[in-house]
C-alpha cells in the first residue's frame, strides 16, 4: 500500500468511528451540545397530554434551563394548580418555584405589574408590562400569558394586535420563547367567534413558527382521544350530547368516574380537576420541548 492509500484508508477508518460512535448517542438524553428548543411551528394541544411519554432527562433539563414568568387570572391558574398537584400526586422531579430553588424548575406565576391578563386592564397593557419586566430580569427565557374570557369578544382586529404585540417583543427580545394561548373553550361551538378567532391564532402560529399553548383544543378531547368539539363544550367541560342546545353532560366527570386512581384531584378554576391534570401535562412537555427534547 503506497503513501496515498495509507492516507485515504486512515481516513476512511477514522470516519466509520466518528459515525458509529455518533449513532451510539441516545437520542432521548440530553447534552451540552444539543441546540435548545423548536427550530418550526410548535404547538401544545390534546396530544401532549400523556406525561409518560416525556423523559425524566427533559424533564430535569427543563428544571435546570428555563426561567419562566407565567402572567394569568383564574383561567390561566388551571396550569399552576394542576403542576403543584401533580408534584404530590408522582413526585418532586415536578417541582417548581420562583426562584429555582432546589434545583426546581424556575417559574415566576404572575410576576407582572400593570398587566393580569392578556385582556385585563385592557387588550395592550400586557406588552408594556413584559417588556418593562424582562428589561429588569434579563435571565428569565420563557414568558407566557394566557387569557381570561376576552377571546370570545375578540374582533379579527384585537386577535391581530394581540398577535402584532406577541411578535414585537420577540423580535426585541430574541433570546426569549414567547408561548402563544388560545382561549378557553365558552359553549359557543364551532360557528361562534371564539372558535374563529383561535384559528386565527393558530393559523399565524403555523405559519409564523410559533409556539402556542393551545387551551382550547385540550379543552376539547377527553384522556382517550375522544372529541367533543363538536358538542358546544364549555370551559368546565360541559357539552351538548344530543344535540338539543342543552349543556346535559360532562366528559370530565364522566372519564373521571370510570377512571379511579388515573387522574389527581386538585383545584382547577372554572373547571374540573381532570382539566387541570392535563393543562399540566401539557405544561410540563411544553417545557421540555423548549429544553431541547425532539418530543420523539
Amino acid at each position: 500500500m503506497n503513501s496515498v492509500s495509507k492516507i485515504l484508508y486512515l481516513q476512511l477508518v477514522l470516519m466509520l468511528a466518528v459515525g458509529i460512535s455518533s449513532c451510539k448517542k441516545n437520542a432521548t438524553e440530553p447534552t451540552t451540545d444539543d441546540r435548545p428548543g423548536p427550530t418550526s411551528t410548535l404547538v401544545m394541544d390534546h396530544q401532549a397530554t400523556t406525561l409518560a411519554s416525556i423523559p425524566s432527562a427533559w424533564i430535569g433539563k427543563a428544571r435546570s434551563d428555563l426561567r419562566i414568568a407565567y402572567g394569568h387570572t383564574s383561567h390561566g391558574s388551571q396550569l399552576i394548580t394542576g403542576m403543584s398537584g401533580l408534584v404530590t400526586w408522582k413526585g418532586s422531579q415536578y417541582r417548581f418555584n420562583s426562584t429555582g430553588a432546589d434545583s426546581a424548575l424556575q417559574l415566576r406565576d404572575t410576576p407582572f405589574s400593570g398587566a393580569y391578563d392578556l385582556g385585563n386592564p385592557d387588550r395592550t397593557a400586557w406588552a408594556v408590562a413584559t417588556r418593562n419586566y424582562l428589561n429588569a430580569n434579563p435571565t428569565i427565557n420563557v414568558v407566557m400569558w394566557s387569557w381570561c374570557g376576552q377571546v370570545s369578544s375578540a374582533s379579527s382586529g384585537d386577535i391581530d394586535l394581540y398577535l402584532q404585540l406577541m411578535n414585537a417583543l420577540e423580535s426585541e427580545f430574541p433570546s426569549v420563547w414567547f408561548v402563544y394561548m388560545t382561549g378557553h373553550l365558552d359553549g359557543t361551538g364551532l360557528t361562534g367567534n371564539l372558535h374563529l378567532r383561535n384559528e386565527q391564532i393558530r393559523a399565524f402560529c403555523r405559519a409564523n413558527n410559533k409556539v402556542l399553548y393551545d387551551f382550547a383544543d385540550i379543552e376539547s378531547y377527553d384522556p382517550d382521544g375522544v372529541y367533543y368539539g363538536d358538542k358546544r363544550p364549555n370551559d368546565n367541560c360541559d357539552y351538548d350530547s344530543d344535540g338539543n342546545g342543552s349543556l346535559d353532560k360532562n366528559w370530565a366527570v364522566d372519564w373521571q368516574n370510570a377512571h379511579p386512581g388515573q387522574w389527581y384531584d386538585c383545584s382547577s378554576a372554572h373547571s374540573q380537576p381532570l382539566n387541570a391534570n392535563r393543562k399540566a401535562y401539557a405544561a410540563w412537555a411544553l417545557f421540555a420541548r423548549l429544553a431541547g427534547w425532539s418530543g420523539s
